[in-house]
């Protein structure tokens, strides 16, 4: 699709207030994931030696943040040309929604571009990140459903599904009946927003992953996978902490699942030691793939 095509086609309407698609049961890959903020301090240094470095150490699949018109710098045709030299595909893009922060790359900013540039890029999915402490009002919840499905229904005219990524501040009852995530759901359209589990978070906050795949059975395209210290409930490397993957993935069919990215946000080791404890666990338990 050339940018022309595309803008002529969104040319429906989008932005009439401030603002994921197709579910379908995994299938077994063996592709490994990403999500680079893991690595942001060794991007901030050098961006491709970091993508080498990734890609050598076996993951094929990355899920990217950051977009500000430009990927780290880099213009899509750039960026292009070094994912294909180091063998990366982009599945999945953060942004952020640009109700307080009304940056280039965000919901409320230049969607139409940003969805342009994610398109010729490969991206399947683009995901609303998360919402800023200042944002976390109950009139910005009550628009939120309204901006995701809209931001969705751009998305969708691209081939690209549109998720939500959660914290653990979703959790929290946003009235007597239900908490944040919950009203996300119930609100939103099944075949416009799509929801990206973060394994840690949900964990966090105490609320069991599999109640969700029960209750909204296909939502759950995208995961974060990271662990949880015992302890601090701090981040951990994969299968040094205290989730119970097994479980959670023999039940990917009915969340849905398609892909899912290995992320830690933090470490007291060199990040890139705990990747590698994290992939030495990834390989050695095929319930994964």
């Amino acid at each position: 699709m050339t940018r022309k095509g595309f803008l002529a086609i969104s040319s429906l309407g989008f932005f009439g207030i401030c603002a994921c698609g197709t579910s379908s049961i995994m299938k077994p890959r063996k592709h490994l994931g990403i999500q680079l903020y893991t690595v942001r301090e060794s991007i901030s240094q050098n961006l491709e030696k970091t993508l080498e470095k990734l890609a050598n150490l076996g993951f094929t699949q990355i899920e990217i943040y950051g977009y500000d018109g430009k990927f780290f710098g880099k213009n899509r045709t750039e960026f292009q040309t070094i994912l294909k030299n180091v063998g990366l595909e982009v599945i999945s893009s953060h942004h952020t929604t640009g109700i307080v922060h009304n940056e280039k790359g965000t919901l409320l900013n230049g969607w139409e571009k940003s969805v342009d540039d994610l398109h010729y890029i490969g991206a399947k999915y683009m995901v609303c990140s998360y919402l800023f402490e200042e944002e976390r009002t109950a009139e910005n919840y009550r628009k939120l459903p309204d901006l995701l499905n809209k931001s969705g229904e751009i998305t969708n005219l691209a081939n690209i599904d549109f998720a939500y990524h959660n914290h653990d501040f979703e959790f929290e009852r946003f009235d007597s009946t239900k908490t944040i995530y919950d009203f996300i759901l119930d609100n939103t359209s099944t075949s416009l927003v799509k929801m990206e589990l973060d394994l840690y978070w949900i964990t966090k906050a105490g609320f069991d992953p599999l109640v969700y795949f029960k209750k909204y059975p296909g939502r759950f395209p995208l995961w974060h996978v990271k662990d949880m210290k015992a302890d601090t409930k701090d981040f951990s490397e994969i299968g040094n902490g205290i989730i119970d993957f097994k479980r959670i993935f023999e039940e990917r069919k009915l969340a849905g699942l398609k892909y899912w990215f290995l992320e830690q946000d933090s470490s007291d080791k060199d990040m890139f030691d705990s990747i590698s404890i994290s992939k030495k666990y990834l390989d050695q338990n095929s319930f994964f793939f």
